[in-house]
């Protein structure tokens, strides 16, 4: 048969009359009898954050128990939610309805309180010291994440300088003091344009094995050429003057001298349609796809120039390929080094930085960077109006010239 209870709620409530539910953290307990129970309250019932603070003990023969519903230890339940637990009157068979709070009960080791009561009492903490205490109780996922990040990558500042220390002990005890300046001097010496040069052997027996020509342009390019040098060979003196007029007489000066027949008349005129190529790359700031059709550029040497001298960016959900200023750099390079093959390893620097839109520092820069030798020469025309100017020549003379490098102090203008 079964038995029917009634449940009966508690109105009017106290903070004192929660009932008390605990749970043990290493684990579950068998004999209730084998533990007292004590149960304390904060005395400062005026302060309205320590007056409901509860701290429960049970202890035993062979070890204590503490739980607290304040702290870090405490359990975030009971801030979150409400918990009840029912007690039955068996003569009566009705149920009352209590509040109740749930302690989570820890072992206390002897020695460890006291560590941890001295650590939340020390005062000399650091402004960052205490925002990071502040993330950890209070902080958002995020901040806790960033916080966890943060120290495991900080290294000690005392460690770190006393390590460089030791390591640049070591290494000037090995090399000297006076070999590492040496370094230190070659490697200031180097302009930043050395990283776009083409490969350099200045270590070869003749100038023509110093910047390869392979390096330029490979075997299989210079065979996709032969059509197109065909064309440039075959120009009359009108479209030689449209080319002109283009700002491209790099390539007009070489066309001009072309051999009459053989060979090296091939070579000349593939050579000048690659420079024309180059020229042109380099006076534009957005390559496509388009680029060099009408000149009847061949598919690998589009694809060569696409990969070497430009630079991909993602702008308006499209990839572009843009000639940024380090590539027009590399692209005054390698015309360098081809006008250097096509005239007996001597080149116009005047005409090159003209026909690029470079500034002549920065072609001067490049040729000094390359180990080229630098001279005027006065019997070169100059614009359309036959002016005479003086364009400067750079050549290919081994051993390569090592320049130093010049750091011009300006003078503060006087304020009258």
């Amino acid at each position: 048969m079964d038995v029917n209870c009634t449940l009966v709620c508690c109105e009017e409530e106290r903070e004192d009359d929660k009932a008390v539910i605990v749970q043990f953290s290493n684990g579950n307990l068998r004999n209730t009898e084998q533990l007292n129970f004590s149960f304390y309250k904060n005395v400062d019932e005026t302060n309205p954050r320590k007056k409901t603070r509860r701290m429960l003990v049970a202890e035993s023969q062979r070890l204590s128990y503490v739980g607290n519903n304040f702290g870090t230890e405490s359990l975030k339940c009971n801030n979150l939610c409400k918990y009840y637990v029912g007690v039955l009157n068996k003569e009566t068979m009705k149920m009352e309805v209590h509040r109740a709070q749930l302690f989570n009960m820890q072992p206390v080791i002897p020695g460890e309180s006291s560590t941890e009561n001295d650590a939340s009492q020390n005062t000399d903490l650091t402004y960052r010291e205490k925002v990071d205490s502040l993330i950890e109780a209070f902080g958002t996922n995020k901040q806790k994440r960033a916080l966890t990040s943060r120290r495991l990558n900080q290294v000690g500042s005392e460690t770190l300088q006393s390590a460089v220390a030791k390591a640049a002990h070591s290494v000037i005890d090995q090399k000297g003091l006076e070999a590492l300046q040496q370094e230190v001097v070659q490697a200031e010496s180097q302009s930043e344009v050395s990283h776009y040069l083409p490969p350099c052997f200045p270590d070869a027996d003749t100038p023509q094995h110093v910047y390869l020509f392979e390096d330029i342009l490979s075997p299989v390019e210079y065979d996709a050429l032969d059509a197109a040098g065909s064309k440039m060979a075959a120009l009359t003196p009108e479209e030689l003057h449209k080319i002109t007029d283009g700002g491209c007489l790099s390539v007009v000066r070489q066309l001009e001298s072309l051999p009459r027949e053989g060979v090296a008349r091939e070579r000349q005129a593939r050579c000048a349609f690659y420079l024309l190529l180059l020229i042109k790359l380099a006076r534009q700031k957005n390559i496509t796809r388009k680029f060099g059709q009408e000149e009847g550029c061949p598919r690998i040497i589009h694809t060569k120039l696409m990969r070497t001298f430009t630079v991909e960016t993602f702008n308006n959900g499209r990839v572009q390929n843009v000639v940024s200023t380090s590539m027009r750099v590399k692209v005054a390079a390698y015309c360098l080094a081809l006008l250097l093959h096509m005239g007996d390893m001597t080149a116009d620097l005047t005409l090159l930085h003209r026909d690029l839109g470079v500034t002549e520092k920065r072609m001067v820069e490049v040729a000094k960077s390359m180990g080229l030798t630098l001279v005027r020469h006065g019997c070169v025309k100059g614009d359309d109006d036959g002016s005479a100017a003086d364009n400067r020549l750079a050549s290919l003379v081994l051993p390569l010239v090592k320049y130093q490098e010049f750091t011009e102090i300006r003078k503060r203008k006087k304020m009258h």
